[in-house]
Order: structure tokens, then C-alpha cells, then sequence
């Protein structure tokens, strides 16, 4: 009897060790995901849309500092803005924690800008997109801004039927005084033929087919300033 119970006692012992060690052992369950609400869009407000810009502090005879301001957006903790030189095409970026941010340009040149809002979370949102000039030394008018491309995006294809292609873009000007566009087409990456002037915002061009074309729009305004497009190009089969 008294075996009976020494193995008993053993056994429960063993069986007590067994379910501590089990529970031990077993890995805890996983924390679920924090859901991250994505930001909205930032709403822009200096410089405004399509203006001169006259009220950054002139660092010196070619540079001026712009203290560039937006709305808060909601569920946003930072951003990043991002400028365009539009003679050059070339963008730098800024981030900061704040609805406003100084940056330094250059004076008497066309820029674009917008914002992209931000938080911990994988989705981002883009504001609108704005044009200004920067106000250089005195002027009486200001050379159009360069106008943008819409259609045929870059190195679009068409078919091997396709005998005209209509060209499409927009154009803004700070004295709002746009006379009109040049549109240059060529086979060469630098187009020099003139295949049209126009008052309107397109213009069908004749194409025929093996060829890939290059296109630029030269925008001028009633003291005829101008400014040059970037140059595009599609192709047809």
C-alpha cells in the first residue's frame, strides 16, 4: 500500500512539472496592429497661386528667402515640400514638423510647389500644386510660366494607323496677358520646326508611323516674353 501511494505521489508530481513546463513554454500571441488614420491633404497659402511674390526677405541681388505657409492638415505630423525651379526643372524637398517652412531661392524665377503630409503610418497625401514667381528687381511684366504638358504623356504609344496626334497643354502667366503658343516637332531629341501657333490649349500635328516625336510648347505674352516647355515625346508603331 504504502507503494501504491509513494508511485502516486511520484506521478502527480511529474504531471505538475509537466503542465508548468507546457504553459511555460507556449508563446504569447502577437500584439495586433495599430491602425494609423493616413493624413489628409495639406491646403496651400504663400505664396499664392499664379502670383508675384514681393514679401521675401532679399539675402542679396539673385537670392531671397520665402517663408512658404499651409494649412494644417488633419492627422498629419509632418511633411515634406516639395520646389521646382521652372526654368530648370529641377526640384529640391524640405521636410519640417510645422505648417511653414523658409526656404531660399532664387530671384526673378518661376517656381511650383506643394506638400505631401505625413505621419507613422505607410500612406501619405499631395496637395494641390501651385505656380509663383519670385519677384526679382523691378519689372513691368514677367515672361509666362512655362507651360505644362498633358497629352500624350511621355513616351506614349500609338498605333500604326494613327495619322494625327493631338497635342495638349496648359499655360499660366502672372500679368495674365498669354498671346500665344509655338509648338515645335520634330524626330530629334531638340525639335526645331515650327507646326503651328495658337491662341487655344491643343493642336492636331500629322504623323506617320516608325517615327518617335519629340515636342515642345514655347508660350509667348503680349510684351513677348516667353518661356520654353519641357520637351515630350511619343512614338508611333
Amino acid at each position: 500500500m504504502k507503494k501504491s501511494f509513494k508511485y502516486l505521489a511520484v506521478a502527480l508530481i511529474l504531471s505538475f512539472y509537466s503542465s508548468c513546463s507546457s504553459s511555460d513554454d507556449s508563446p504569447a500571441p502577437p500584439d495586433p496592429p495599430i491602425e494609423v488614420t493616413p493624413p489628409n491633404a495639406a491646403t496651400l497659402v504663400f505664396p499664392q497661386e499664379n502670383s508675384e511674390c514681393t514679401e521675401g526677405s532679399n539675402l542679396t541681388s539673385t537670392e531671397s528667402t520665402i517663408l512658404f505657409n499651409w494649412n494644417d492638415a488633419d492627422h498629419a505630423t509632418s511633411y515634406k515640400i516639395y520646389v521646382k525651379n521652372l526654368e530648370t526643372q529641377t526640384t529640391a524637398n524640405y521636410s519640417s514638423d510645422v505648417s511653414e517652412k523658409s526656404v531660399t531661392l532664387l530671384r526673378g524665377t518661376p517656381y511650383s510647389w506643394y506638400v505631401v503630409s505625413e505621419n507613422s503610418g505607410t500612406e501619405t497625401a499631395n496637395s494641390a500644386t501651385w505656380k509663383f514667381y519670385n519677384a526679382g528687381e523691378a519689372a513691368s511684366s514677367y515672361a509666362p510660366f512655362p507651360a505644362e504638358i498633358i497629352s500624350p504623356i511621355y513616351d506614349q504609344m500609338f498605333d500604326a494607323a494613327t495619322v494625327n496626334v493631338t497635342l495638349e497643354w496648359t499655360g499660366e502667366d502672372v500679368d495674365n496677358d498669354i498671346k500665344e503658343f509655338t509648338i515645335l516637332l520634330g524626330t530629334d531629341t531638340n525639335p526645331s520646326t515650327e507646326v503651328g501657333t495658337t491662341n487655344n490649349n491643343t493642336l492636331a500635328v500629322a504623323v506617320t508611323s516608325g517615327n518617335s516625336y519629340y515636342w515642345q510648347v514655347i508660350t509667348t505674352d503680349e510684351e513677348n516674353n516667353s518661356s520654353e516647355s519641357q520637351v515630350y515625346k511619343f512614338n508611333i508603331e
